[in-house]
C-alpha cells in the first residue's frame, strides 16, 4: 500500500493560513447565530444559569394537550427572566440537599403560543388528546375554567411550570395509564419519572388543584413540600395547578412578550 507523502516545511504557511481562515469562519458563524437567536435583555436560558435543573419541554413535542408542537417553541430549551432563574437556583440548591431536583416543563411562553391554544380550543373536531389531558371538561371551557389564560403570566417570563424528581431518578417518555383517585373516580396519569403528585402535569381537572380532595395524602404532602420550597424563595402558587408558580417581584409585570424560543 502506498503511503501519502509527508508535507514539506514550505507547505506549513499555507496550512496555517487555512486553519486561521477556518477559525475565523467558525467565529463568524457563532457570532451570527448569537445575533440571530438573541433573547431580550433580562432573560436567560435556564440551562446556562443552572445546569443541574432538568427540563422537559413538552410544548416542543407532540406530547401535550394540543397534540402538536406549539407555535413559538423552536428549541427544547427553557427561557426565563434572570430574576426568576436566580430564585429557582436557590430552590434547586435546597432540593439537592434533600435528594431531589427540579424538572421544569415551561417558563417563558410566547404570545403566539397562547394564540395557538385559543385556536385549538375552538376546533371541536380535534379531540385527539382529550383522554390524556382533559377527559372531564369541554375544551371550549379551558379558558373559563382558568387552566389557560388569553394573557398568560408565562408570557411575562417569570411564571414556571415544574415538578421534582429524585436525584437518582431519570426522566422518561410519559407512560399513559388510568388510575383511581378519591371518590371512586378514574383519571389519566402520565408517568414521566417525576415524583407522584397525584395528577400529571397539564391535566386539566380538579385533581390538579393544589388543595384537591381527590388526591392521596402522600401526594398532597409532596405538593406542599414543593410549595414550601418555592414560596421560601419568593414564588407564589396558582391554586388551579399544583405545578404553576409565579415570581412575586417579577421584573416585567405588565409586558407580554412574543419572541420565539430558539
Amino acid at each position: 500500500m502506498m503511503m501519502g507523502k509527508h508535507k514539506s516545511r514550505k507547505d506549513y504557511p499555507m496550512i496555517i493560513r487555512f486553519l486561521r481562515g477556518l477559525e475565523l469562519s467558525v467565529a463568524f458563524v457563532a457570532v451570527f447565530a448569537a445575533t440571530c437567536f438573541s433573547i431580550p435583555e433580562g432573560f436567560v436560558y435556564l440551562d446556562e444559569q443552572d445546569k443541574t435543573i432538568q427540563a422537559s419541554v413538552r410544548y416542543f413535542s407532540t406530547e401535550n394537550f394540543v397534540g402538536a408542537r406549539v407555535d413559538g417553541y423552536k428549541a427544547a430549551r427553557i427561557v426565563i427572566t434572570k430574576q426568576a432563574a436566580q430564585a429557582l437556583s436557590k430552590v434547586q440548591k435546597e432540593l439537592l440537599e434533600n435528594g431531589y431536583s427540579l424538572v421544569v416543563y415551561d417558563a417563558y411562553r410566547p404570545q403566539k403560543a397562547v394564540n395557538h391554544f385559543m385556536r385549538w380550543s375552538e376546533d371541536l373536531n380535534d379531540q385527539a388528546m382529550k383522554a390524556k389531558y382533559y377527559p372531564k371538561i369541554d375544551k371550549r371551557n379551558v379558558f373559563d375554567r382558568g387552566y389557560v389564560a388569553k394573557k398568560s403570566g408565562h408570557t411575562r417570563g417569570s411564571t414556571i411550570d415544574l415538578s421534582i424528581i429524585k436525584v437518582d431518578g431519570k426522566l422518561k417518555a410519559p407512560i399513559f395509564a388510568l388510575r383511581s383517585v378519591k371518590g371512586c373516580e378514574t383519571l389519566p396519569f402520565l408517568d414521566d419519572g417525576t415524583v407522584d403528585m397525584g395528577s400529571s402535569w397539564d391535566l386539566l381537572d380538579q385533581a390538579s388543584h393544589h388543595s384537591s380532595p381527590k388526591v392521596a395524602d402522600e401526594c398532597a404532602t409532596q405538593r406542599n413540600y414543593l410549595r414550601t420550597k418555592m414560596e421560601k424563595q419568593g414564588f407564589r402558587a396558582y391554586e388551579q395547578e399544583w405545578w404553576h408558580y409565579t415570581l412575586n417581584n417579577e421584573p416585567f409585570p405588565d409586558t407580554y412578550f412574543d419572541f420565539d424560543i430558539e
